[in-house]
């Protein structure tokens, strides 16, 4: 089994795989198994590179691979804790709570964060890495987490919720706060995030 354990593994717009929809997955082979491998690793490698960010979660496509997988993460405020929860063609089967906006950023759109409006309550339903089906309802970040990554497995990006929100775009500084972005001079034909 070949796994990839760069931060390079990692595809960042304007790579047309993001915008792909990935396929369900039918049986949890060797292959399935090696890229929910490499995913974990490309995620741990990408955390070490920065300095105040963790990486919560990531997508199959995020790796160039267009299946619908999503990797969590156990512990979103221990970096050192390096457990993952693997759910392999999940489906957010209700929306529930109220809608709230909240600071996202993405592996795949380096140092751009966004205030996105996500549900704060979902359930989901999914396949373990055994292909046992389960289901989690999710509140708080790890709904919005569960949002956003499947948004990935449909092609679909945080940003593309905000495209027009002039005042939603923020970029991570060097010292790690967030700094707005002039939405007509730096976002709003800003090829790299919209091709």
């Amino acid at each position: 089994m070949t796994s990839l354990t760069s931060k390079a593994a990692i595809v960042t717009l304007p790579d047309a795989v993001l915008r792909q929809r990935s396929q369900k997955v039918g049986i949890v082979t060797d292959t399935i198994q090696g890229i929910v491998q490499s995913m974990k690793d490309a995620t741990l490698d990408w955390d070490q590179s920065r300095e105040h960010e963790v990486g919560v979660a990531l997508a199959a496509p995020q790796i160039g691979k267009l299946f619908k997988i999503i990797v969590v993460r156990n512990d979103f405020d221990d970096k050192d804790n390096k457990g993952f929860s693997v759910f392999i063609n999940p489906i957010i089967t209700k929306y529930e709570g109220q809608i709230e906006e909240d600071f996202e950023g993405c592996l795949s759109v380096p140092d751009i964060y966004g205030k996105v409006p996500r549900y704060s309550k979902v359930r989901v339903k999914a396949l373990d890495i055994s292909g046992r089906e389960f289901r989690v309802n999710a509140e708080g970040f790890l709904a919005r987490v569960f949002q956003h990554e499947v948004d990935h497995l449909h092609g679909t990006l945080f940003i593309d919720h905000i495209r027009d929100s002039k005042n939603a775009f923020y970029q991570l500084m060097p010292d790690g706060k967030l700094d707005q972005l002039d939405y007509d001079k730096d976002v709003k034909d800003n090829r790299i995030l919209w091709e």
